[in-house]
């Protein structure tokens, strides 16, 4: 079998659905561990964009020479879906932490359906405290945990799209809404005001987004205050949930199953970048680092192949390309 112990380790994507309670580095070891216990080569993991213990969905994890892309899916926007419970905010913005603020007042659905567009595009936002965000050099949720009081600056991220989950199919009328969520229209002044204990959204955003963040200002713009009870991310980068796998699934990898089976291909991750098959000695020659010129190309990214195998990541200005990245995966499985 070509990705066994003894021949060359494998390359690409597993998408792993994360469940609630695991660590993005503990996912990483249970793949070495099922790979390992398979009986495959030893070969580089890494993931492609941390979850925290409390969210769950989507983790890309990338083996072989698409560790090498593994920053591309770092820098790539996410989705979430989220729920805000209104009424209490914790000091980590989520269910672990301690309450700091109560509030007795509940918004209407209507007001939070209007007020989403104030909270799309470019918007200024200041991470949790309890964060992977470095403060004078160290994390800050380790001087948050040690009882400092950590000033967080403010940063400006991109909010591409945010809706009500039950009305995120934009082709669907607005009345779809109320006959899926089984009460009245939010969008039509004539439906009774009907008060939120909680709402779960749909979040599409760019590197560097912390929901727990948006989750608290919408409160805050709300009139009240809330904390994120539910997290998961349905899409990465390229990858959606529908492409990940339970860790059910991954753990079978261990006792025997296929991994090629489970494992996207390294150009599932330049999903949207053009691929050029390349003749032997083009491919010897980028395989070189050397460059190529009169490539029949517009500018930008270009996957170039040799028989279907991933060579290099190009970047091609004015007929020339450069290699960005070269990946060192063999012709032919053995």
């Amino acid at each position: 079998m070509a990705d066994r112990a003894g021949s060359h380790p494998a390359s690409g994507w597993l998408i792993l659905d994360k469940p609630r309670g695991l660590g993005s580095t503990q996912a990483v070891g249970a793949v070495k561990r099922n790979l390992r216990e398979g009986g495959h080569a030893k070969t580089k993991v890494g993931h492609g964009g941390t979850l925290d213990p409390l969210a769950e969905g989507v983790l890309p994890i990338a083996l072989g020479e698409a560790t090498k892309l593994a920053g591309r899916m770092l820098d790539a926007s996410k989705v979430y879906e989220f729920t805000i419970a209104f009424g209490e905010e914790t000091d980590t913005l989520d269910v672990e932490g301690e309450v700091t603020a109560r509030s007795g007042r509940r918004p209407p659905i209507a007001a939070v359906a209007a007020i989403l567009e104030h909270f799309t595009g470019e918007i200024e936002q200041v991470p949790p405290a309890y964060s992977a965000v470095k403060v004078d050099g160290r994390r800050a949720y380790d001087r948050a945990r040690a009882g400092e009081a950590v000033e967080m600056k403010t940063r400006t991220v991109t909010v591409h799209a945010l809706s009500l989950a039950n009305g995120r199919e934009e082709a669907a009328p607005r009345s779809a809404f109320a006959a899926e969520a089984g009460r009245p229209d939010p969008f039509d002044p004539r439906a009774p005001l009907e008060l939120a204990d909680s709402v779960t959204l749909v979040a599409h955003v760019s590197k560097g987004t912390y929901v727990r963040s948006l989750a608290r200002d919408i409160a805050h713009a709300l009139g009240t205050v809330g904390h994120v009870t539910y997290l998961r991310r349905v899409k990465a980068g390229p990858f959606a949930q529908d492409q990940a796998i339970s860790l059910d699934k991954l753990n079978e990898i261990g006792k025997g199953a296929r991994l090629e089976d489970l494992l996207l291909p390294l150009e599932a991750g330049l999903d949207g970048i053009p691929a050029h098959d390349l003749d032997p000695e083009s491919a010897q020659a980028v395989r070189q680092g050397r460059v190529l010129s009169g490539m029949p190309h517009p500018d930008g990214l270009l996957l170039a192949k040799s028989g279907g195998v991933p060579v290099a990541l190009m970047e091609v200005t004015a007929g020339t390309a450069k290699v960005v990245r070269g990946f060192n995966i063999p012709d032919t499985a053995e």
